[in-house]
């Protein structure tokens, strides 16, 4: 009797799955061997895809081997222009235009290895997009389709006329011949779509597959406003007798910001110093380590009040004791009980010299129920490659706590949060401690004016400020920003700074990823 069959050395694995970091530099070969004739992706623009919507980036594994991929971006498609380019739509493919609150998902790359056509990978690829877009309930799937073989055909007709003649099945065209396989309508020729499609001749039919399932959500189309209210505190630094009575003060304070409804409550930086104020210790080395002991009843405090107000909180800063080492922290307490913290990545000399500061090493960009957040304490807003960086990674608002000294100081935060919110087309907001503490060394004088910033433009607040406080004394401001606008005027403002951007000439490369 012959052996039982071992079907295991038979068997081959083909798997649709999402693209992961690790397949970047196989996907580039495989591009150049789908497309010689034209530009491959970059590994900045593929890793852009990743960061911003991982989910609608898929690729077709076969024995180990990656044989095929597409890429997709959420959109409202009724925002752009009727003649858009590749470039329009995928802000020069990088896709920092991915709009998660999108109805319309948006298919930029389908390709497929040569050796493995026929296989019906492409139909895998294609089917993997219909099914995130039932599960995202997406009313629909557009994609700007090639005309590889119009090239043959162009000196006799024109692209309306061969685009019929693919329809009426009289022509073969790899491409649109496939999409109208699998569903897809035509809805329009766009001219100049691919600047390096010649086969093209950079014409590109513009294809729509509808969702049957698709359920209509009357917020998705109506949203027109976003509303975040912010309350920033100017904190007066002032003699203290126990941590009670700090605790007390920073209750009076977010007690306040939820009476007025506001969603974030902004607290300084390192306005817990005001707790050396009662204590006995004069070296301002051997101050700070006692003031990391109370970082439990800190994070304790900020994280009940969190949860009793309603509210989050950007805790201001405060100094931890971290395996021997002093960091300077922000904490993100949000009203759900939740925790995140963010370290001052740049030390000023001042923090060096009196207390020993170590650095952070990490951009942090935070969800919460009002959007993506990033917090970037004081000397760290004037490094612009960091509001940057956490721009393109979602963030719509950068708080920045801080704690100055002197009118210079004060200015060099000011004008770098607004230059931030001008390059950026964000908000950025600074919260400062005013007052003196006469007897704590390094803390005796304060300067500050909080204030909340915008982006300049019609639709913003006048002169690019939601609000401020008089400078130099114990008060809060409260603002209003709105992330609708802000989508809005990063699609069509009177200029675009984030989709204006020459990535052909320059990038910023983030290396703690």
């Amino acid at each position: 009797m012959s052996e039982k069959l071992d079907l295991s050395k038979f068997e081959k694995k083909m798997v649709i799955r999402q693209i992961e970091e690790r397949d970047i530099d196989d996907i580039i070969q495989l591009q150049a061997q789908c497309f010689p004739n034209m530009i491959p992706w970059k590994k900045s623009q593929l890793e852009s895809h990743l960061d911003h919507f991982s989910e609608g980036q898929f690729c077709a594994e076969f024995e180990g081997e990656i044989i095929g991929s597409c890429s997709s971006l959420l959109i409202n498609f009724d925002e752009y222009d009727d003649r858009h380019t590749w470039d329009d739509i995928t802000d020069n493919g990088y896709i920092t235009n991915h709009n998660p609150a999108g109805y319309n998902l948006y298919g930029i790359e389908v390709m497929v290895h040569p050796k493995f056509r026929r296989m019906k990978i492409g139909h895998r690829l294609y089917e993997a997009r219909k099914d995130l877009a039932r599960r995202l309930n997406l009313k629909s799937i557009i994609i700007g389709g090639r005309i590889p073989n119009y090239h043959k055909f162009s000196e006799e007709m024109s692209p309306r006329d061969y685009v019929n003649e693919v329809m009426l099945h009289n022509i073969y065209d790899p491409v649109l011949s496939f999409q109208l396989l699998n569903g897809f309508t035509l809805m329009r020729i766009n001219p100049d779509y691919l600047p390096d499609d010649k086969a093209s001749k950079k014409y590109a039919t513009l294809m729509e597959w509808n969702n049957i399932d698709y359920q209509p959500n009357t917020k998705m189309y109506f949203k027109t406003s976003f509303p975040v209210r912010i309350c920033v505190v100017q904190y007066m630094m002032k003699q203290i007798n126990s941590f009670e009575e700090f605790a007390k003060q920073c209750e009076y304070y977010t007690d306040v910001a939820s009476d007025a409804g506001s969603d974030f409550a902004v607290f300084p930086e390192i306005f817990t110093t005001q707790l050396m104020s009662f204590l006995e210790e004069k070296v301002p080395s051997q101050a700070i380590q006692k003031l990391t002991e109370y970082t439990e009843d800190y994070i304790e405090l900020f994280t009940d009040l969190a949860v009793k107000y309603n509210i989050n909180i950007i805790g201001g800063s405060h100094v931890v004791a971290e395996e021997g080492r002093i960091y300077n922290i922000a904490y993100l307490f949000r009203r759900d009980g939740t925790i995140e913290k963010q370290y001052k990545i740049h030390i000023t000399p001042n923090e060096r010299k009196w207390w020993g500061v170590s650095a952070g090493d990490t951009v942090k960009v935070f969800d919460t129920d009002c959007g993506k957040i990033a917090i970037q304490i004081c000397y760290d807003i004037e490094f612009p490659e960091l509001a940057r960086i956490a721009t393109d990674a979602g963030a719509k608002i950068i708080f920045t706590p801080f704690c100055t000294e002197d009118r210079q100081g004060y200015l060099r935060v000011r004008y770098c949060a607004q230059a931030r919110a001008v390059e950026n087309q964000i908000y950025t907001v600074i919260a400062g401690t005013v007052g003196n503490l006469p007897q704590t060394e390094n803390m005796d004088v304060q300067y500050g004016q909080s204030a909340i910033f915008a982006p300049s433009d019609f639709e913003f607040a006048r002169d690019g400020i939601v609000g401020q406080c008089n400078p130099n004394i114990e008060m809060v401001i409260i603002g209003d920003v709105d992330l609708e606008i802000l989508r809005r005027q990063r699609q069509s403002g009177t200029v675009r700074q984030l989709k204006d951007r020459r990535k052909d000439l320059y990038s910023i490369h983030y290396k703690n990823k």
